[in-house]
């Protein structure tokens, strides 16, 4: 296949470019900056701008571009309004340019399917509840930015484009946005659980949500929203004892609730006490194998720390 990728660059972006290209697929990138080579495509979301033409010749998009959520300490209502329309903008734009080729000259010009980056906090804080695709969403910001988000997608489906959306959990990698801080206060002697420690986490190993996206992209069967989660959820008291164990290092402390939430605000209930414990049923049920489905084997392979003996 020839896949047209947004955010090609990113971290989930580069290893699935790599495991396209050793698949025998070709790529386009699609790039905010001046094309520097033949396979590069400008776009500008904000600005609206997408060439259907250049579009045309890709039988599929992977669309990833979006402001990372963690990326400022506290939110205000600008960075909150960024994070929303980075997200809507570039979503809208795809999927009118695809929607816009698939019913010129008959129908059968331009990609036929659009796997698009989405988010595991669609479901909210919902505690001890195992969560598959069934589900609805539940309260919160984030969650109401993921609903907008996949809602943007709509004039692909209305097309009759198929249309999946990867609801991401946190990604384990070592050039994430989150391990390395983690990593970075253990080492310091000051990991430990935060809050109760009973707030679930659903996670993901860079390999596997690289591995995800293909498998959307060769499943027909396919369509809507899937969990891109590990089978196995932990909670956060959980994870710390396995980061821990993988480093070689203590986690007797215990970190308030309160002390995130006087330092991070809003951002600290969104993503640090929130209870998420999503169960990927439409990966399992579509034959995806997991390479990493268990927390200490991923963080070792990721951390290159072997295993004890």
């Amino acid at each position: 296949m020839l896949v047209a990728v947004t955010g090609a660059s990113g971290l989930i972006g580069t290893a699935l470019v790599e495991r396209l290209h050793a698949g025998g697929h070709q790529v386009l990138r699609l790039t905010r900056s001046r094309p520097a080579a033949p396979d590069q495509v400008h776009w500008d979301p904000a600005s609206g701008e997408l060439d259907p033409d250049a579009l045309a010749k890709a039988d599929a998009v992977v669309h990833l571009a979006a402001t990372n959520i963690g990326e400022h300490l506290r939110w205000n209502a600008r960075i909150k309004r960024e994070l929303l329309e980075s997200r809507v903008e570039g979503t809208s734009l795809v999927a009118r340019t695809m929607a816009e080729l698939a019913t010129r000259s008959g129908g059968n010009e331009g990609p036929r399917l659009l796997v698009c980056a989405s988010g595991v906090h669609y479901y909210g804080d919902r505690g001890d509840a195992v969560l598959t695709e069934a589900d609805g969403g539940g309260p919160g910001f984030l969650a109401g930015v993921v609903r907008q988000w996949e809602a943007a997608a709509d004039p692909a489906r209305a097309a009759g484009l198929r249309v999946v959306h990867l609801r991401t959990g946190l990604v384990q990698d070592v050039a994430g946005a989150g391990l390395p801080k983690q990593v970075l206060m253990f080492r310091f002697g000051l990991g430990g659980r935060l809050g109760s420690g009973r707030q679930w986490l659903s996670w993901i190993s860079l390999d596997d949500i690289a591995g995800a996206y293909l498998h959307a992209l060769t499943h027909d069967e396919l369509e809507g929203p899937v969990n891109a989660v590990a089978p196995d959820p932990v909670t956060n008291a959980e994870f710390t004892r396995i980061l821990a164990r993988v480093l070689g290092r203590p986690a007797f402390l215990h970190v308030p609730a309160i002390a995130p939430k006087l330092v991070l605000g809003e951002l600290a209930d969104e993503l640090l006490f929130t209870s998420l414990r999503a169960r990927p049923a439409r990966l399992l049920e579509t034959g995806y194998t997991f390479e990493f489905p268990d927390l200490e084997t991923t963080l070792r392979h990721t951390l290159s720390r072997p295993n004890q003996r």
